[in-house]
């Protein structure tokens, strides 16, 4: 029993994608990383967003799939690490071939910590 629960949280945790490792890379023009901000809500509710982020909701990519490249690692991130929109997205991804994790403890512990965000209008 104690081997499954260690397997599940290995399973679970390799999902994951920590803020440092996504930010020591993000400024790179040849960053593996494409940060996907994956809330369903528009500009005025989200009000702002991790610097270089591209929206596109976990609603709509199915669609925009052809429009991502699979040569890079995508990175989604919702507004918490309680809601399921990420992990919705990372599944999208995920079962479409794509490189991808979810950004651990979300948006909220990207602003927590004081990462670089940037307004929208």
């Amino acid at each position: 029993m104690q081997t499954k629960k260690i397997e599940l949280l290995e399973t679970y945790l390799s999902l994951y994608i920590n803020h440092f490792t996504v930010l020591e890379n993000i400024e790179n023009e040849d960053s593996p990383y494409v940060i996907l901000d994956v809330r369903n809500a528009p500009a005025q509710v989200k009000k702002d967003q991790i610097k270089g982020a591209i929206a596109m909701p976990a609603k709509e990519l199915g669609n925009h799939l052809d429009e991502l490249d699979k040569n890079k690692t995508y990175v989604v991130y919702d507004w918490t690490g309680g809601t399921t929109l990420g992990k919705t997205a990372l599944l999208i991804l995920l079962s479409a071939g794509f490189e991808a994790y979810e950004l651990a403890g979300a948006l909220e512990g990207w602003k927590g910590m004081n990462l670089p965000i940037e307004t929208l209008e």
